[in-house]
């Protein structure tokens, strides 16, 4: 049975949603949070130094489920949280003829978003509220409906290195714990004294070359005397979102394995496309919009050896639960890039969870909580 088979049929009944607003201030007091319930009390926001996030809460038979949107335009937030339009989502389906019904929602009704991966991300964040609320109304869990477990769910560091590029961030996160591993963003500005320094750590697992963002503040045009330098000093590093050129694809012959890839991970014809079969996947749920669409591909990589990792997109709520969740079921043992949400503050901290995360005990709907002290850490 196909994975998506296996949750489809779940009933589910809504009889309303409503909607909360977080905007994290990312420069200085970052751990602030505002919680924001209508456009008038709507601050500005600076993209460069916020992360917006509206996290969906359906209700049904006296449960709720929880899904969040990590669409990243303030503006987009806004317009919902503040529309008068109700979206029609009340009723009585399947959780598959729920996720027909939304192909007929504009789940932008007053405008439409500063970006098209915009709908995919609201999309997943209804499809996964839906799904939580699905499995809570049936009395279970995603691992118990998959006839599958929750195992323990490594998880790796991911930062950048500021401008210009220091090592002291990797320097401070291994004095307060030797045993991390890291994800870092890599840029021309990298000089060889400071890969030098970082291969020495032995811990760097997945270098991200952000070449196939676009339009961007992390965009990073082909540099292959960057490429050569990451190829040769990180050995055993995942390189991820290259941009392959006449002058880069070279540097890739005979390691293609190492390679891949983020950001175009959409689907499976996505995968399909890319220029050659891969070994490694980053898998972010929220760009596949869909239930379906995310289990179809698991399985699509699962049965062609395809190893896979979990990524995040600096979720503030229950996004990232949900994230845990599906790295635990189904690439536990990965290099994921789902570090429990204080490993984004902007100065590192001791006491914070460490990998690999223990599952719940008791697990309900999509909800991977664990104790009160670990869920307020992630």
């Amino acid at each position: 049975m196909r994975l998506y088979d296996r949750v489809a049929d779940l009933p589910l009944e809504v009889d309303g949603y409503d909607l909360r607003f977080v905007e994290r201030n990312c420069s200085g007091d970052f751990a602030r949070v505002s919680v924001l319930l209508s456009l008038q009390d709507a601050r500005p926001a600076t993209p460069e130094f916020s992360r917006p996030s509206t996290r969906i809460a359906l209700h049904g038979e006296g449960r709720t489920g929880y899904g969040e949107d990590v669409t990243y335009d303030s503006v987009d937030h806004r317009a919902l949280v503040s529309s008068t339009t109700e979206l029609p989502l009340a009723g009585t389906y399947t959780l598959d003829t729920f996720s027909t019904a939304l192909d007929g929602i504009d789940l932008f009704p007053e405008r439409a978003p500063q970006r098209e991966a915009s709908r995919a991300y609201r999309r997943w964040a209804v499809e996964s509220a839906a799904l939580d609320l699905a499995l809570k109304q049936a009395g279970t869990d995603l691992a118990s409906a998959l006839d599958r477990k929750y195992d323990p769910v490594r998880f790796v560091v991911s930062t950048r290195l500021g401008e210009p590029p220091s090592f002291d961030r990797v320097l401070t996160w291994l004095r307060l714990n030797p045993d991390l591993e890291f994800k870092l963003d890599a840029t021309s500005s990298w000089t060889p004294e400071l890969i030098a320094d970082l291969a020495a750590t032995d811990a760097v697992r997945v270098l991200d070359l952000k070449g196939q963002y676009r339009g961007t503040v992390v965009d990073q045009p082909a540099d292959p005397r960057l490429y050569r330098r990451l190829l040769e000093s990180f050995p055993d590093a995942l390189i991820e979102d290259p941009v392959l050129t006449a002058e880069t694809r070279p540097l890739f012959e005979g390691r293609e394995g190492r390679v891949t890839w983020d950001a175009p991970i959409t689907d499976v014809e996505s995968v399909d496309e890319l220029p050659f079969e891969p070994e490694w996947l980053n898998v972010k749920p929220s760009r596949f919009g869909t239930v379906e669409s995310l289990f179809e591909t698991i399985e699509h990589c699962s049965d062609r050896g395809i190893r896979m990792y979990g990524g995040g997109q600096t979720e503030l709520s229950v996004g990232r639960e949900h994230i845990h969740a599906i790295a635990s079921l189904f690439y536990p043992d990965a290099p994921n890039d789902i570090a429990p949400r204080a490993y984004n503050e902007p100065e590192p901290a001791s006491g914070l969870p460490e990998s690999p995360l223990s599952p719940p005990t008791d697990p309900r709907g999509l909800e991977w909580k664990r104790s009160s002290r670990s869920t307020r850490s992630e």
